[in-house]
């Protein structure tokens, strides 16, 4: 799997799964143009690696079209922002369910179009990841508005894999399971809440950063040419359970 010459955009590339994923492909080639909210995260991640870096705030519809136009055009995207607001579902306020889902869901759609409009203006072909999540197939306590943003972006991946793969732009979604960044850490601090689902990992671990990494940097390559419109676990196991 070896991206040079490539380049790639990552959403999400100043903390955890975008962030090992920059590093992941910047080491075999690819050239990162990182968009992260933060920009010391930003500013961290260019002393490890040379990428180009573009700070923007995702829950901004227009701020994101904006970012993702001046980070196209690219060879790959990788939709990997995300957030969570943990509330009961009798709890969930309507400004945390718009912003969970602004950020989760609706960013993704707005950078994978200008990606995808790019693409197929300079005569097709590419990939898309989108970081989805095991949480879009099970309803886990205090997660109703992550797992409501996550279930629609694997419904949206479906539809982009099937209209962008007529300009052979591949989509496909992963779904891990509860990953170590700092964002799992939060949710999952509780072992009343943690023990249970490890319980039902037969491996017995949660995922780490380099485990997701690595099947991302997997589905852009071209050894997944003929791999489409799927949503695939990233779980040790856990739906076998």
């Amino acid at each position: 799997m070896d991206f040079t010459g490539k380049t790639v955009i990552i959403t999400g590339a100043g903390k955890g799964i975008g962030r090992e994923t920059a590093r992941l492909l910047a080491g075999r080639g690819a050239r990162v143009t990182a968009l992260s909210r933060t920009r010391a995260d930003l500013d961290s991640l260019k002393d490890e690696i040379d990428c180009r870096c573009v700070a923007v705030d995702l829950a901004d519809a227009a701020a994101a079209r904006s970012a993702a136009r001046e980070a196209a055009p690219a060879d790959y995207l990788v939709n990997c922002a995300g957030i969570n607001v943990l509330q009961s579902f009798l709890e969930v306020t309507d400004e945390a369910f718009d912003l969970v889902h602004a950020v989760n869901t609706k960013a993704a759609m707005i950078v994978a179009q200008e990606y995808a409009r790019a693409r197929v203006e300079a005569g097709g072909g590419g990939a898309i990841v989108n970081v989805s999540s095991i949480s879009s197939m099970i309803g886990f306590d205090d997660h109703a508005s992550y797992c409501a943003s996550k279930g629609a972006m694997d419904a949206m991946s479906r539809v982009m894999a099937n209209e962008l793969g007529k300009h052979s732009i591949r989509v496909n979604c992963i779904n891990p399971i509860v990953t170590m960044t700092e964002l799992a850490a939060r949710a999952w601090s509780d072992p009343a809440k943690s023990e249970p689902v490890l319980n039902r990992i037969p491996i017995g671990r949660f995922a780490e950063t380099p485990d997701v990494a690595e099947v991302i940097a997997f589905l852009l390559s071209d050894a997944a040419a003929m791999v489409n419109g799927l949503a695939i676990p990233i779980d040790g196991g856990f739906l076998v359970r």
